[in-house]
């Protein structure tokens, strides 16, 4: 049990949309929390139900739009003085619990970063591109805003990291994961285009190359990440990782194709207009 005034200080943050596959393993590692937020985006599946089955959940309603827009508005419901946002598809270790119990809300740090173990068919892997993300952090401090598909969390003040782990296990169908991925190229892809060459990440510097992204990928999770050493789970990983980059790569080059038609067809009129 934790002490009470840490549970008065930490309000675990969800946001949600058809995550019946995944959503009780996450709020089962959180019955410590006397109140927790979820923002539902009108979940069609089990979501819902499953939620209202935890008396310390609050549900609200949000439509989606941006990533963002929907940690914000969480942000405004939530009345206590830290913030634990998570994913539905996050499982807090037990180490990291305990690690999270000795934290004195009178510290005067204002946000700790936290790493991920990142589980396939919930296997932890040894190695993940995934990197640690500030997840437990002062409300008065912090805002989200905008990175490509996903946001990023701007904290006013002292940060630190903590030693254990989140696992990220995700165990929603392959056509779900597809159909988020798509969606999700489409914003990088508008910030890789609309980013100048020299402020973009090497990640994104690689990206931009289309071709052989896919395959630095793959390696890079397979070898350098130690994925071969997970069997199966490993070469799954990298298979999926590899999917990703070349549904980027598609979607940028259909970009690229798309953005030059139009601009030799407004040419062509300039052209024709001026004669």
């Amino acid at each position: 049990m934790l002490d009470s005034n840490i549970l008065e200080c930490i309000t675990p943050l969800i946001l949600t949309y058809n995550e019946a596959p995944n959503i009780s393993r996450t709020l089962e590692q959180l019955t410590w929390a006397k109140r927790i937020v979820v923002i539902d985006s009108y979940s069609t599946d089990d979501t819902l139900d499953i939620l209202r089955s935890y008396p310390q959940v609050e549900i609200f309603k949000r439509e989606f739009d941006t990533h963002t827009l929907q940690w914000n508005y969480g942000l405004e419901i939530v009345k206590s003085e830290w913030v634990l946002s998570l994913d539905a598809d996050y499982v807090l270790s037990k180490e990291l619990i305990e690690e999270i119990k000795c934290i004195s809300p009178q510290t005067d740090i204002d946000g700790y970063f936290i790493r991920f173990e990142y589980c396939i068919f919930g296997k932890p892997l040894r190695g993940t591109i995934l990197p640690p993300r500030q997840a437990l952090f002062r409300k008065s401090k912090s805002i989200y805003i905008d990175d490509g598909h996903t946001q990023l969390l701007e904290v006013r003040g002292k940060q630190d990291i903590l030693k254990n782990s989140i696992y990220h296990d995700d165990r929603k169908p392959l056509s779900r994961w597809l159909w988020a991925q798509d969606r999700y190229m489409l914003i990088e892809i508008k910030k890789i285009l609309e980013t100048p060459t020299q402020e973009l990440s090497l990640g994104d510097k690689i990206r931009k190359q289309k071709y052989i992204a896919p395959l630095i990928i793959f390696f890079y999770c397979l070898i350098l990440k130690g994925g071969i050493w997970d069997g199966k789970a490993g070469w799954y990983y990298a298979y999926q990782r590899m999917l990703a980059e070349i549904l980027l790569s598609i979607r940028l080059i259909e970009s690229e194709k798309l953005n030059k038609i139009i601009s030799k067809s407004t040419q062509y009129s300039l052209s024709t207009n001026v004669k």
